[in-house]
């Protein structure tokens, strides 16, 4: 069974995603049978390297309501996000262009350690307020779960794995993936947003049973 997961690395459910699937398939009894890979997905693909203001005025911008409205659905989401083990803390958060992070996510991917970039980096930004459009900060975030400074380095300087980001990206659309997490199940079934990790499990589950039964 091949899980593909895109996400995009602030994305809040997202991290929450990572984590109630980790639990689901923790439980599972086919554990052993799946393959997971990460795939690339940007919520604001506009977003400049540096933004100005806070993620509460890019919220509040973004779909109104006022800078208060954004700040109690940040607070909902850091409730959600407690309830599964994790600390957000989204006033110091540092917005940025996801892009760079995403083809680092790739590299790691190249030598066996995606999951822990991804990982490193979903807590670098939610939890420690870590910019991650900035290159010396990808660098040093990398070398942390065993990834070469100097290729990190020369990575970034240069394009890459762009292409492989963006066809991360294109298949997304091709297939009607409009919102992240989504969780998909060998190309054929779809588990769309952070669902709870039993609803994740009862899901693994019944696709199981449809591929044992045919």
């Amino acid at each position: 069974m091949h899980i593909e997961i895109w996400s995009d690395l602030v994305c809040p459910y997202c991290y929450i995603g990572k984590r109630n699937f980790e639990t689901a398939l923790a439980r599972f009894e086919h554990r052993d049978e799946v393959e997971v890979s990460w795939r690339s997905f940007q919520l604001a693909p506009d977003l400049p390297r540096d933004v100005e203001g806070d993620v509460h005025d890019y919220l509040a911008a973004k779909y109104g309501g006022g800078r208060e409205r954004a700040k109690e659905m940040n607070a909902r989401v850091t409730e959600t996000a407690a309830a599964a083990g994790l600390t957000y803390n989204l006033d110091s958060a540092v917005l940025g262009n996801t892009f760079d992070a995403h083809r680092v996510t790739h590299l790691a991917a190249r030598h066996g350690l995606q999951d822990e970039a991804e990982e490193r980096l979903f807590r670098a930004y939610f939890t420690e307020s870590e910019h991650l459009a900035d290159p010396e900060t990808l660098v040093r975030l990398a070398s942390e779960i065993g990834l070469d400074p100097g290729e990190v380095r020369t990575m970034l300087a240069g394009d890459e794995f762009a292409d492989a980001v963006r066809a991360d990206i294109q298949a997304a659309h091709e297939m009607g993936i409009s919102g992240v997490p989504t969780f998909v199940v060998d190309r054929r079934y779809a588990i769309t947003g952070a669902q709870p990790p039993e609803l994740i499990l009862r899901a693994l589950e019944q696709i199981a049973a449809v591929r044992d039964a045919a």
